[in-house]
């Protein structure tokens, strides 16, 4: 079959490019830019990438056009789709009818570390030889690509609430069907589709109803938002997250070693590098969900001790005079609080500069700003970039004091980190984009 991706360039939509490949389809694509990472990954595998939406695309006459959900009606290749009737699907559809429908589907949900925690469980079901499928939003490090099928009866997923594409404003989760469902936090979020945190609940419990009766839900047990879902109805087993009934954690030992009990036994210690305690949550939800597909709890921490996080979760980028830089994803305020929190978990009483992009629709829209603020108190300096906000960030952090600056300039925020850094010191990149490059023109510029 020969298949035509929408938005191919997009981490899903590439994702679903890269196994559609692997199972031997041919596979083509198009997006609004072509562009690395995502476009080098495609086209090492022999993917041909065509920039822009031209509808002479229809002449490449696939059997089947893929459309991703950063694609929308007016678009003049989608028009050219319909005017012509021939035959498309979402990603997720494509993906369950495809490839989920008789697999084991491990489905990773929540408004935070659904990435981090996915990676998890999938180098877990790695570690103990079960060799699973995946499709996860970045790059674990300890596979080096963000999607893969095999022959393994199980698949790992992030489970995104986003919607499926222009013609299903469901949430891409409820195609996935799976068997074992982390639901890992539940707040307000993508305010660019959603009115309401009520909203994204209706779409949670959406979810929860795909579940079978032999399958297992792993839920936070700390969230009135995610108790309020399970109050609508459940009809699968469920284990809690954070409480003493269900999976808990002792405080970490001054290494970040940490007792992992269940039901108040005591389960064995994770040994690992991570910081915070959202990771720890994150491992938490992880052991549970792999023990449910057969995995020993004793074989999923040893498999975490081996762990090494993902791509843009913390990830140190350089250090240069004594100064280290580190590109981390967060871009609503609890993963800022919580990534800020970690950092300053590892560095003790050293200065943290924080460098902020709002990217996000949720961001740029502005519905979050008065929880930035307080998000960002405790990092010693922070550089808020403001190109594309179309709110007065500088007013939102006015709570920080002059310990906040913004910039609508990227050389000039650079240069404004450069002149205030100094040695010992740790710069934190926050964003959900590629931030103009600047964790690179940073290094320089500390130089």
């Amino acid at each position: 079959m020969h298949i035509h991706v929408l938005g191919i360039c997009g981490t899903f939509m590439g994702g679903i490019a890269l196994i559609a490949k692997q199972s031997g389809h041919k596979v083509t694509g198009c997006d609004a830019n072509v562009y690395p990472p995502m476009s080098t990954q495609l086209e090492s595998e022999g993917i041909a990438l065509i920039e822009g939406w031209d509808p002479k695309q229809i002449d490449l006459k696939p059997d089947l056009f893929v459309i991703g959900n950063v694609v929308s009606r007016g678009n003049a290749l989608v028009e050219a789709i319909l005017d012509r009737n021939v035959a498309y699907s979402s990603g997720p559809q494509w993906l369950y009818e495809q490839i989920l429908r008789d697999k084991w589907v491990v489905a990773v949900a929540g408004t935070h570390g659904k990435t981090t925690t996915s990676s998890m469980v999938t180098w877990i079901l790695e570690d103990a030889g079960l060799n699973p499928g995946f499709l996860i939003g970045g790059v674990p490090e300890n596979f080096g690509v963000s999607a893969r099928v095999t022959d393994s009866p199980f698949f790992v997923i992030e489970a995104d609430e986003y919607d499926t594409a222009f013609f299903d404003k469901r949430s891409k989760f409820v195609h996935y069907h799976p068997r074992t469902a982390v639901l890992s936090n539940l707040e307000y979020d993508h305010a660019d589709i959603f009115p309401d945190l009520a909203a994204i609940e209706v779409q949670f419990h959406h979810l929860v109803r795909t579940i079978p009766r032999n399958g297992l839900i792993v839920a936070n047990g700390r969230e009135q938002s995610i108790e309020r879902v399970l109050e609508r109805g459940c009809w699968t087993p469920v284990e809690l997250l954070g409480v003493d009934a269900g999976w808990s954690s002792e405080e970490p030992a001054s290494d970040g070693s940490f007792e992992v009990r269940f039901r108040n036994s005591g389960q064995g210690t994770l040994r690992w590098e991570l910081l915070g305690e959202h990771n720890r949550h994150n491992a938490l939800a992880a052991l549970a969900a792999s023990r449910h597909t057969g995995v020993p709890v004793a074989r999923g921490l040893a498999a975490l001790g081996r762990f090494k996080n993902v791509k843009r979760r913390m990830e140190v980028r350089g250090s240069v005079n004594g100064v280290t830089v580190y590109d981390d994803f967060a871009h609503h305020p609890t993963a800022i609080q919580l990534t800020i929190a970690g950092l300053r978990s590892k560095v003790g009483k050293a200065r943290i500069l924080a460098v902020l992009e709002p990217r996000s629709a949720t961001m740029k829209l502005g519905v979050m700003k008065d929880l930035l603020a307080p998000s960002l108190s405790d990092a010693q300096l922070v550089f808020c970039y403001t190109g594309g906000v179309g709110w007065d960030a500088q007013g939102a952090l006015a709570g920080l004091g002059a310990k906040a600056t913004c910039y609508h300039d990227l050389t000039a925020l650079i240069a404004a980190v450069a002149d205030a850094v100094r040695p010992g010191d740790h710069v934190l990149v926050m964003s959900n984009g590629g931030f103009g490059g600047i964790h690179a023109k940073l290094l320089q510029a500390f130089v």
